[in-house]
């Protein structure tokens, strides 16, 4: 039947708007009128059990949080609640007149929210969407209105504002206000949602589970039964109820739903069915508070009201009072931020507005009265964007200052407290219980030395808070990695009114501290899909919050997504770190930590066979590439240590495989010169460890390079060397040293040969030659530390009789004020003029020929 007659065997099915205060009047009215047996409401119908809760003494806005959490399937769904909400005076109104009140909604464990983060977006599918924006706009161009926000009010919340001025937020609203509102509301949605039209998966499973329950209201013929539904599937559910069996149906579990449920909104998703085996399943419910930021369509809402404050002044005190307070909190936030809202623009803005409703046709100036009236007395510049209350989603860059203020005291920031003894999910015991065993408490700031146990301790906890990203715990100072030696870290700790919320909503995790950020973090290494940045990363941040046990699940799905990583600086430095925590994490609880394991297992293996290919190193990249080559060094030593000492290796690797890919990459022409260089520095460096293990320096000697047994005299290294350098031009002279020094400086810059080969080197380049060359060359004796440097230094000062010199006139940055760069090029431009005056028959003086 159409929504809002006098019922005769038919349901009363009121399709509203959420959050709109007409609707929640109407609702009110009409439940008030009927003096229904049942009140049936779009929400979880989970929560059935515990509708007592919401009866509480809780300051709104509140929400119903469900969530289902199950391997790599994990969402969460709110149901919020204003008091403008129609679902609100629903519960509210029909507990008052002793109706039975029943939510009728699918839970959001459901694969039809696999995609709904909102139940009351009331999603629809796109050819849906497309005809219902259609018809809105036909609509609002008919009577010129501008914007779906505003065709709303036009059409429904400034009717019966004559009443609602005199009975705001009562619900004394006059039987013919009523039919009228309600006549108009059916008309509207029956347009927006067509005749016969099924929807989406998700909506179908949703409504045929909605039409199950009236059916069973239906047949207990107690009295009359009222339904409040979004208006999007009003005209559904007046038709599908009708012929359903008269039991009351039962609450779907997961994993237990109807066959042909299965479906999510988009027709796909993740069924709990394709979860881990080894996976627990966590699903439930729970009451948090919410804010009118987050049920602010302007902040991403999906569905409902904007403005959400401008909306309860208008519940609370009628379209005069609304206006009233929304003029003077505009304006007090103009001025407290400097911007002009003089007592003149006040006025010009109130002519403004009231002008508008009259030629608009409005009792009362309307939301969007004000705004135009706003915009039009107070900017003055033209705008740079649309008028943010002209369209959907987050406002827009360029929105004039002052217009964005408005729309945030429109807004609102009213956030929601729940009533004391209001059921909570055990990770909030749990917390409270660990944070007053550690002598925590989330206010102030905290300095933890991370060398002391119960500062180790404390540190932990205040990461696993981190990684369920509970507001207000921000660690403001503290070492990068976590080997990096540095023992204190600082965090800023506070209570922001959003963290109870938070908290509430992280319970989904997990019921302990413990369990609930490793299973976030499983959650956020899986969104790393194989890419190895984040991945590190995130095991960096669970050796933090000594969480070294992952599930068997990750571990395989971690090993198969680090194949697929394309690129060697970014793969094989992340495991330098990760194989730093194996080796020496114990005291952050991740020594021989299975996940580890298997990441740098597979990461080297990856990393070998993306070495391989002849690519060239981007000068972006030199540093990653440099330390990719240190990474797997330090690998290969620590493995053949330990099979030198018959120690059990903590990682399955062969060493015999990086050394050859090492050589060949070093005997490649076309590989990168600085690729080169520091496959060769590997060689010579692992040289003489290898040599120590039986197979590995027999293996690895095959180019010639070291010794027969394997080993590596000093004299070969040097010589292997410098025929390496002897093969580069000028212009990648440098890069192949850098590479050599950045893996082989212990080897190289220590022996005289090397520095007396190196100084024949640099000699043989012509004037031009060396200028080209120096600037590599520098940044590659670079990766000497200063006192090798200096011993470097001196060795050349010997070769060239000038140990009266001292090293600083070498390894410094300038020489006299100049730079060497500068002194090379200004003595091969005196050249080229010595050897241009000699062509001519001229005779340079002394000093040019110098």
């Amino acid at each position: 039947m159409r929504e809002g007659t006098v019922p005769g065997g038919d349901p009363v099915i009121l399709g509203v708007r959420h959050h709109s205060p007409a609707c929640a009047r109407l609702v009110a009215e009409r439940i008030r009128a009927l003096r229904p047996a049942f009140v049936l409401i779009e929400g979880p119908a989970d929560f059935n059990g515990r509708l007592d809760e919401l009866a509480l003494p809780h300051r709104l806005p509140v929400a119903i949080y469900s969530y289902l959490s199950h391997g790599d399937t994990h969402r969460g769904s709110w149901t919020p609640f204003a008091e403008h909400s129609p679902e609100w005076q629903a519960l509210q109104v029909g507990r008052e007149t002793g109706a039975r009140l029943r939510f009728i909604d699918l839970p959001a464990w459901h694969p039809a929210f696999a995609h709904l983060e909102n139940r009351y977006a009331d999603a629809a599918d796109a050819g849906h969407q497309a005809r219902a924006e259609a018809y809105e706009r036909a609509l609002a161009e008919k009577l010129a209105v501008q914007g779906r926000d505003a065709l709303w009010d036009h059409l429904f919340e400034d009717g019966g504002a004559a009443v609602a001025d005199s009975h705001a937020g009562t619900g004394a609203e006059t039987e013919g206000t009523g039919d009228s509102l309600a006549l108009r509301l059916s008309t509207y949605f029956s347009h927006m949602r067509g005749d016969g039209e099924a929807g989406s998966l998700g909506n179908q499973a949703r409504e045929r589970m909605m039409a199950r329950w009236i059916a069973w209201a239906m047949a207990q013929a107690a009295g009359p039964v009222v339904v409040v539904c979004g208006g999007y599937h009003a005209p559904a559910l007046a038709r599908l109820w009708r012929g359903l069996p008269p039991d009351e149906p039962a609450v779907p579990l997961p994993g237990a739903h109807d066959a042909d449920a299965d479906a999510d909104a988009d027709g796909g998703g993740t069924s709990p069915h394709a979860a881990a085996a080894d996976a627990p399943l966590r699903f439930g419910s729970y009451l948090v508070p919410y804010t009118f930021r987050r049920l602010d369509a302007f902040a991403g809402y999906a569905s409902g009201m904007p403005s959400p404050q401008y909306y309860q002044w208008l519940w609370e005190h009628g379209p005069g009072g609304a206006a009233r307070e929304a003029l003077r909190h505009v304006v007090q936030r103009l001025r407290d931020r400097r911007l002009p809202a003089s007592t003149a623009d006040l006025m010009a803005v109130h002519a403004r507005a009231m002008g508008l409703a009259r030629l608009r046709g409005h009792r009362n100036p309307l939301r969007s009265d004000w705004l135009d009236a706003l915009a039009g007395a107070l900017v003055k510049d033209a705008l740079d964007a649309p008028l943010p209350w002209t369209y959907r989603g987050p406002l827009r860059a360029g929105t004039d200052p002052v217009l964005v203020q408005a729309m945030d005291v429109l807004a609102g920031d009213a956030a929601g407290r729940l009533a004391p003894g209001t059921p909570q999910p055990p990770l909030v015991a749990a917390l409270h219980a660990e944070l007053a065993a550690h002598g925590l408490a989330l206010r102030g700031t905290v300095r933890l030395d991370l060398l002391q146990d119960g500062d180790r301790a404390r540190s932990r906890i205040l990461h696993r808070l981190a990684l369920l990203r509970l507001p207000g715990v921000v660690r403001t100072a503290g070492p990068a990695q976590a080997m990096s030696g540095e023992r204190t870290e600082t965090w800023a700790l506070s209570e922001p009114l959003e963290q109870q919320a938070a908290l509430i909503e992280a319970g989904a995790w997990g019921a302990t501290l413990a369990d609930a950020a490793r299973a976030r973090l499983e959650d956020d290494l899986r969104q790393a899909r194989g890419r190895i940045a984040p991945l590190a990363e995130g095991l960096q941040r669970a050796a933090w919050a000594g969480l070294a046990a992952l599930s068997t699940g990750l571990l395989r799905d971690i090993g198969a997504a680090i194949a697929q990583e394309p690129r060697f600086e970014a793969l094989a430095p992340a495991l330098g770190v990760l194989h730093t925590l194996l080796r020496h994490g114990q005291m952050l609880g991740m020594a021989d930590a299975p996940v580890l394991r298997v990441v740098v297992e597979a990461g080297f293996d990856r990393a070998l066979w993306l070495l391989e290919a002849p690519a060239a190193v981007a000068p972006a990249d030199v540093g990653d590439h440099l330390n990719g080559h240190r990474a797997l060094h330090r690998i290969v030593a620590d493995t053949l240590a330990d099979l030198h000492d018959g120690a059990p290796a903590p990682l399955s690797l062969e060493p015999a495989r990086a050394l050859a890919v090492w050589r060949r990459k070093a005997a490649d022409p076309q590989a990168a010169p600085i690729s080169r260089g520091a496959a060769l520095g590997a060689v010579l460096a692992l040289a003489g460890r290898a040599a120590a293990v039986p197979g590995v320096g027999d293996a690895g000697a095959s180019d010639g390079s070291g010794d027969a047994d394997g080993g590596a005299h000093p004299g070969n290294g040097v010589h292997d060397a410098m025929d390496l350098l002897g093969a580069m031009t000028a212009a990648t002279l440098g890069d192949a040293l850098a590479g050599l020094l950045a893996l082989a400086r212990e080897v190289l810059a220590t022996e005289p040969a090397f520095a007396a080969a190196m100084d024949r080197r640099v000699r043989a380049l012509d004037d031009n030659d060396f200028v080209q060359a120096l600037p590599a060359l520098r940044a590659a004796f670079a990766w000497l530390p200063p006192r090798e440097r200096g011993d470097l230094a001196g060795q050349v000062l010997a070769l060239h009789g000038a140990q009266h010199l001292s090293r600083r006139a070498l390894t410094a940055a300038q020489a006299g004020g100049f730079a060497a760069e500068d002194i090379a090029r200004a003595r091969a431009a005196e050249a080229a003029a010595a050897a241009r005056l000699a062509a001519w028959g001229i005779h340079a003086g002394t000093g040019a020929s110098a």
